[in-house]
């Protein structure tokens, strides 16, 4: 299933996209695409009803976020080899984690934000993974288990705020705009193997990245898994998997988002993202 929310912002609803492409409301079934509606019986549920008989969304509403109520927005730092390559780092020996405010969570086609004192703007084309269940000390093997789907992130980062400033990686990733997601929350049953996804990123229309999950050097199973060794993931909680090669920060010069310009990005079976960049 493709499950979304649209609607405007704070009055978003629960939606779910049929094989034609139409939007069909759920409100009248959850609450929200959130919290139990991503548990297996939630999305069992969801599942079961007939689509045909689910109000049809008219015109072109607003696509949301497809997650609600998100209480840890998760992010992996040089996850790609080939990425890590072009940062000139090395490879970390195990997953580098920091956190994305969720107040930067947006729509997939909303603005991006420059912020004040922001002059290093850069995008980052990501896999999401979206968790359904509770997980704690899971296992590799069970960690699936505990994921509701997977859906498209653009880790939008400050490199100054980032990298020139004193502290975490933190106050570069967590500006208001900075974590669109969406369009959809594909269920995992329609994706075969997260780990073999291309993942493309397009700034006013040329290619700046264009890779594959294949490359990840830590997978979606055991990133789960290790998360949940240092604390509690619950349902709607997102992980950001990390990026391929092509950011604005590894080319030479340097390749910054500017006040007009458009990005576009997606990921295999995961749907896409068209942002403007405005102050």
């Amino acid at each position: 299933m493709k499950l979304l929310r649209y609607g405007p912002i704070g009055a978003e609803k629960p939606g779910l996209l049929d094989d034609a492409g139409t939007i069909r409301d759920l409100s009248g079934h959850v609450a929200d695409i959130g919290g139990a509606a991503l548990s297996p019986e939630g999305l069992a549920a969801i599942a079961a009803l007939d689509i045909e008989t689910l109000p049809v969304v008219a015109g072109q509403p607003r696509i949301a976020a497809c997650v609600a109520g998100t209480g840890k927005f998760l992010c992996i730092g040089l996850n790609y080899s080939d990425h890590a390559a072009e940062a000139g780092m090395q490879v970390p020996s195990e997953p580098i984690l920091f956190m994305k405010a969720t107040s930067a969570i947006c729509g997939p086609n909303d603005g991006i934000e420059i912020p004040r004192g922001s002059d290093a703007l850069d995008w980052e084309v990501e896999l999401g993974i979206v968790i359904g269940k509770a997980a704690k000390y899971v296992s590799e093997a069970e960690a699936l288990d505990h994921v509701a789907g997977f859906c498209t992130v653009n880790d939008v980062s400050e490199r100054s705020f980032q990298t020139a400033r004193q502290g975490q990686w933190t106050k570069g990733k967590s500006c208001d705009s900075f974590g669109p997601i969406g369009p959809w929350l594909v269920t995992k049953d329609e994706i075969a193997d997260p780990a073999n996804l291309r993942l493309w990123c397009k700034v006013n229309g040329e290619t700046m990245q264009d890779g594959s999950t294949a490359t990840m050097v830590y997978k979606p199973a055991f990133l789960v898994s290790y998360l949940s060794q240092f604390m509690t993931l619950h349902p709607g909680d997102v992980i950001a998997t990390g990026t391929p090669p092509g950011v604005g920060m590894g080319m030479k010069p340097p390749r910054y988002l500017a006040e007009g310009d458009v990005v576009e990005l997606g990921v295999e079976g995961l749907g896409t993202q068209t942002q403007r960049v405005y102050r």
